[in-house]
């Protein structure tokens, strides 16, 4: 095999003689999720420590604490408060724990650390903050959490219920939320 001209090379029978060109994305690279209420939100990817799938019994409920908080949960050691995004944002559909698992993100500022408990996860694309745009129309108590939205054409990743039509993707700010003194209600 080694004396084999082509494995010398790289030249081989299923190889294309030119080269390709990979394609450069365009904008900066966000993490897309849906919270319980079926609304899409994206985080940028700079913000984000991790990406936690983590069963229910991981998340240890903590007495008189704010109700946005679902607990606790001990990630190599540290333990980082997890909170249902959905319901911090407003919205009145909590998020279900009876699952197998429930994903977390785990954003960072600094030396806080909290975890973002959400319905699903789609992944992670290229968004050209450039488009980005201030909604006109937002809720009083998720303003102070958006840096704006893209209006987005119909996508396959619509959660169950929903059409692939057009809407809106809010980008949240990371930041702010981390900072906030809701935690403190």
């Amino acid at each position: 095999m080694i004396g084999n001209p082509d494995f010398l090379t790289g030249r081989g029978q299923d190889q294309a003689p030119e080269l390709q060109e990979l394609d450069s994305p365009e904008g900066e690279l966000h993490l897309r999720f849906f919270v319980a209420s079926g609304a899409e939100f994206a985080l940028p990817a700079t913000g984000i420590r991790e990406v936690i799938a983590a069963a229910p019994d991981r998340i240890t409920p903590i007495p008189n604490v704010s109700p946005l908080l679902l607990g606790t949960l001990n990630v190599r050691g540290r333990v980082i408060w997890v909170a249902d995004l959905g319901q911090f944002l407003g919205d009145s559909t909590s998020l279900s724990t009876d699952r197998t698992e429930i994903s977390v993100i785990a954003i960072e500022d600094q030396d806080a650390m909290l975890g973002l408990a959400v319905d699903r996860i789609i992944g992670m694309d290229w968004l050209d903050i450039d488009e980005i745009q201030m909604p006109s129309n937002l809720p009083d108590n998720m303003a102070p959490f958006l840096r704006g939205e893209w209006a987005m054409a119909g996508e396959a990743d619509s959660p169950p219920g929903r059409t692939a039509s057009q809407h809106n993707l809010r980008l949240l700010d990371q930041v702010a939320i981390l900072r906030s003194a809701r935690w403190a209600a």
